[in-house]
């Protein structure tokens, strides 16, 4: 019997979580051979998330909960759900009806043929905001950069990965987890299946604002790479030659023109220039060191309050 584990961050998601675990059970019982786990992690949602979660638990032992104390991200309730998976292979997927988990089998099929250690959906179309679709794609193009991620890979909200994937990803214990940058850290053998993403199953927008990108954006820029740092190293030596340069410039263009007068503004905007360049730098270094700093202090990745069904 081979046991799927689903892990299911859940944040507002009063509405539809029952709908994806239900979803989730008819699924599974399509197939013989199969049986399942439900790792569905309490994000600190606001609305009353965590009573449904309760209620199911209460009648299936199979639906695990994780009530974590407070909202820690996204990253982090996936990494919570990781640490309580039993199965061979581990599902991920959001609690918002979006992830077509009727298509489940297309992403287990290549992993059990060993074609791959992970395999994602990819949709033709994400059903997001345009300025989210703007960022999805400008991070996209970042930690292909960075994180010398396959180019046009994109990890999306339903994907299957092998166990000894996830093994490794939670030996990660600090804070700020990135997923995708741990999962890339371990492998990468990943494939993408076309598949269509279904509209939300509630009336509510994404709980994933401008901020929480961004701060996720971060994470993965600064936790899982030293290519900013050698950036802002080339970036130095690059502005110290050009003001080299444009001072040997100033000084031969004084000696043939020696009635042109001392430029000020010309001066004021390389220096405006200049010193933003640095600040912008030194940000980058900020970012490190708070992070180093965060992480001495053991900060916790996640805190579990209480959970269900879990022994």
């Amino acid at each position: 019997m081979t046991l799927l584990s689903f892990v299911i961050p859940c944040y507002r998601s009063e509405k539809t979580i029952k709908k994806v675990i239900d979803e989730i059970i008819t699924t599974v019982s399509q197939k013989s051979g199969y049986d399942y786990e439900v790792i569905a992690v309490n994000d600190g949602s606001p609305d009353g998330v965590y009573g449904v979660l309760q209620e199911l638990a209460l009648h299936n032992p199979k639906i695990k909960v994780i009530n974590l104390a407070k909202n820690m991200g996204k990253h982090a309730a996936v990494m919570a759900g990781y640490a309580y998976v039993n199965g061979e292979y581990i599902v991920n997927l959001d609690d918002d009806y979006q992830s077509p988990v009727d298509h489940l089998w297309e992403l287990v099929a290549p992993v059990e043929a060993d074609l791959c250690d992970v395999a994602t959906a990819e949709y033709a179309e994400k059903k997001e905001a345009r300025w989210k679709k703007i960022g999805s794609n400008f991070n996209m193009l970042i930690t292909e950069i960075m994180l010398d991620k396959p180019k046009g890979l994109r990890m999306e909200n339903l994907n299957v990965v092998k166990r000894f994937v996830v093994d490794e990803v939670i030996r990660y214990k600090n804070p700020y987890p990135f997923v995708e940058g741990l999962i890339l850290g371990v492998t990468k053998r990943v494939i993408t299946v076309p598949m269509e993403q279904r509209d939300r199953g509630d009336d509510k927008g994404t709980g994933f604002t401008f901020f929480k990108s961004l701060a996720l954006f971060s994470n993965g820029l600064t936790n899982f790479s030293v290519k900013p740092l050698r950036i802002a190293m080339i970036a130095g030596l690059m502005f110290s030659i050009l003001g080299f340069l444009y001072g040997v410039y100033i000084i031969i263009n004084r000696f043939i023109h020696p009635e042109l007068a001392a430029g000020w503004s010309s001066l004021m905007a390389v220096m405006l220039f200049s010193s933003g360049i640095i600040m912008l730098l030194l940000g980058v270094i900020g970012e490190y060191v708070g992070r180093i700093f965060i992480c001495l202090n053991n900060a916790p990745q996640y805190v579990v309050r209480n959970t269900i069904n879990t022994k």
